[in-house]
């Protein structure tokens, strides 16, 4: 019996005194393209009272890591980085074990992807990225000869004529067509890069990756639009026969029905933000810039979205932009729609990093954005971020509920976020009085954003 005590003392002490946190167990990578980020931050925190440390990482061969340090003292975190090197083409699962201080058993962290394209070259690949160097340091010359080729994803054969948007940190850097074989080839500073291509016969397509001197080929597959219409003939058809009663508002489906709803809104032109029919507004955003807006293309969606927004504000209109990741910040002052340069060059500077303080995040956006507070304007938070809050958030929905009744409203654009964290961002939004707006592609950055802030500064 005393030894049974002892025995549980022990392991209650060590689980007390030194317990690791692992911030995911699992990570899918979704589709892998040859520009695909193939590598993931595994953040671990120490949540006990002691120092605590990795013992050893055990991984297959297709997986390589890194780690930005060994010992974890209470209440602080370490990075683990795995990257994956898929050797074929098809379904990719591999698991790693990850052996700390406060535990025998190893934590399972389960790698999955879809591979659709192999890297040619991957001596120069095989390593994960250095904590300390961005793809765009690497290397006094940042340009190289960059060949982006478009084809038809059932024939494989290329497509002459296409328009391709190359985009870097929210800023369009060319747009250019494909030559009679389908190919482009422009001098491109390296780094993340997010590609669009549109031809008049096919449904456009965006990729985004990390691009560098053995990065320098990308392939982008355009669908025929009249396999797209015969694959939405077939879902309509399927309504038909099983639930008819649904098919009349599939087929009138709107897009933004909050917007379009009144005519006089409607009636004015996208771009159209006069003085007369709009409001002046004083907007803080409020950036999530944690590790997970890393991954993907979601840092580059955020900035081009604020970045066309800019274009249209005016000079009595108050920009200012909060970010959160594991403290919060004000990053840039109200600053009137008149000085776009600054407010550009602060969000193309924008890096993530670190964990989520979501709740610190939003109480410093509403302290900033009551400094400017315009009598007569539209006075408006918008948060964006691609999930939850959960890290220090409090309770935050009595601070938005009382700054509502403040007339400060409160909208959250979600960025390649999921279903279930679309539910909480429009719990949110509903409680500040705003709507929750989409970003999934680079169409929706170019225009949701601009119009939601037409939206809120409309004289109704």
């Amino acid at each position: 019996m005393y030894k049974f005590l002892l025995l549980f003392f022990l392991t209650l002490n060590s689980f007390i005194f030194s317990q690791i946190e692992f911030e995911k167990t699992k990570h899918d990578f979704g589709s892998i393209t040859n520009v695909s980020d193939r590598y993931v931050d595994i953040i671990l925190t120490n949540k006990g009272s002691k120092k605590a440390y990795i013992l050893s990482v055990k991984k297959p061969l297709n997986v390589v890591y890194l780690v930005n340090g060994q010992f974890m003292e209470p209440d602080s975190s370490i990075i683990v980085r795995l990257q994956i090197n898929p050797t074929q083409k098809g379904r990719f699962s591999e698991e790693v074990q990850i052996y700390t201080s406060d535990k025998d058993e190893p934590t399972i962290i389960k790698l999955t992807a879809t591979i659709t394209t192999i890297v040619n070259n991957q001596n120069g690949m095989q390593s994960c990225p250095d904590f300390n160097s961005s793809p765009a340091s690497r290397a006094n010359q940042t340009t190289f000869d960059l060949t982006v080729v478009t084809i038809d994803k059932s024939t494989k054969q290329p497509i002459s004529e296409s328009s391709v948007a190359v985009i870097q940190n929210g800023l369009l850097q060319w747009n250019k067509k494909t030559n009679k074989d389908g190919i482009i080839q422009q001098k491109t500073n390296l780094g993340f890069t997010y590609f669009r291509a549109e031809h008049p016969n096919y449904e456009s397509n965006e990729i985004g990756g990390y691009i560098n001197f053995q990065r320098n080929y990308v392939e982008i597959e355009l669908t025929k639009k009249a396999l797209v219409e015969e694959l939405k003939n077939e879902v309509i058809t399927e309504i038909q026969k099983n639930e008819p009663e649904l098919l009349e508002n599939v087929l009138n489906e709107e897009i933004d029905s909050s917007i379009v709803a009144n005519t006089i809104f409607k009636d004015l032109d996208l771009n159209d933000f006069n003085s007369t029919d709009f409001k002046s507004a004083n907007i803080t955003f409020i950036l999530d810039i944690s590790a997970s807006m890393r991954m993907g293309e979601k840092m580059e969606l955020m900035k081009f979205s604020l970045i066309q927004l800019s274009e249209m504000l005016r000079q009595q209109d108050q920009i200012s932009i909060v970010t959160y990741s594991t403290d919060a910040q004000v990053l840039l002052k109200p600053t009137s729609g008149m000085n776009k340069k600054t407010i550009q060059d602060v969000i193309s500077d924008l890096r993530a990093g670190g964990m989520t303080a979501g709740g610190a995040g939003i109480k410093l956006g509403y302290k900033t954005n009551l400094k400017s507070f315009i009598q007569d304007g539209a006075n408006q938070i918008i948060i964006i971020t691609d999930g939850d809050f959960n890290r220090n958030s409090g309770d935050y929905l009595k601070l938005v509920k009382k700054y509502k009744k403040k007339r400060i409203n409160m909208s959250v654009v979600g960025i390649l976020n999921s279903e279930k964290e679309k539910e909480a961002m429009e719990e949110i939004a509903t409680n500040g009085g705003g709507r929750y707006i989409p970003i999934f592609k680079l169409a929706d950055a170019n225009q949701n954003l601009k119009q939601e802030i037409r939206k809120i500064c409309f004289r109704r």
